[in-house]
């Protein structure tokens, strides 16, 4: 069987799959199980069932959630709306002389430490073999999303290298989302350039002090509230035989 990276869907800009990363002992992550995407609220409520997708973990503000609503309501479909509790980011926080790199590092680490408890709700929600297969999604899907799903990843034994590819391709995810806006919507601000880039190395510099702060992703993910047994079933279900 064929497997798709990144989905052609007409209404989204960043919907993809993460699977088919080398894990844990060379086992496979499992395709179409963890699906990552920027905001669904324009999709028909006959996209996700044909995907087979049972849970929507919708990262976004409240506010992010009212403004722009929430995905289709279908028959068997659970959403879970976790906030995981950050500061907004000010492009006045942006120093250039530190680097783009840094600035995003930076505010993956304030999501990390901030948010430690939602992040660890969507992780648990992800080892949860009953909820899959999942998409996991914020307003863009590459800073929120980004982090949730490339802790996923790391727990599942994937490679740093292989993290951090998977997280800029939302690089040109964003690129296609921002000539929609500026043809759909010509009245919205542009939006800052730190805010769409997805350069690998800021997501190996956020992994890299995450290890330094608390020893392993494994630990960050105790701490977090994700439980041996939950970590377990992440894996046995999330990664081939």
């Amino acid at each position: 069987m064929e497997f798709i990276r990144s989905y052609p869907i007409e209404g989204v800009f960043n919907f993809r799959d993460i699977g088919g990363y080398a894990g844990l002992d060379g086992r496979p992550v499992r395709w179409r199980r963890v699906f990552r995407s920027d905001s669904p609220h324009r999709l028909p409520a006959t996209r996700f069932p044909e995907l087979g997708v049972r849970t929507v973990i919708d990262l976004r503000r409240p506010y992010e959630v009212a403004r722009d609503g929430r995905v289709a309501e279908f028959p068997g479909l659970a959403y879970r709306h976790i906030h995981p509790e950050h500061p907004e980011w000010r492009v006045s926080d942006y120093d250039e002389t530190a680097g783009l790199e840094r600035f995003i590092a930076d505010r993956y680490r304030e999501l990390a430490e901030v948010g430690m408890v939602g992040i660890g709700t969507a992780l648990k929600v992800i080892a949860d073999p009953s909820a899959g297969p999942v998409v996991v999604h914020c307003v863009a899907g590459k800073d929120r999303t980004g982090v949730v799903c490339a802790l996923t990843l790391s727990l599942l034994g994937v490679s740093d290298d292989d993290v951090a590819e998977d997280y800029a391709l939302s690089t040109v995810a964003s690129e296609r989302y921002t000539a929609w806006v500026r043809t759909t919507l010509p009245a919205v601000a542009a939006v800052p350039a730190p805010f769409l880039s997805s350069p690998a190395a800021a997501m190996r510099l956020f992994l890299d002090e995450l290890r330094e702060r608390h020893g392993s992703v494994e630990d960050y993910a105790a701490r977090a509230g994700v439980t041996a047994e939950e970590l377990a079933a992440l894996r046995r279900h999330l990664l081939e035989a």
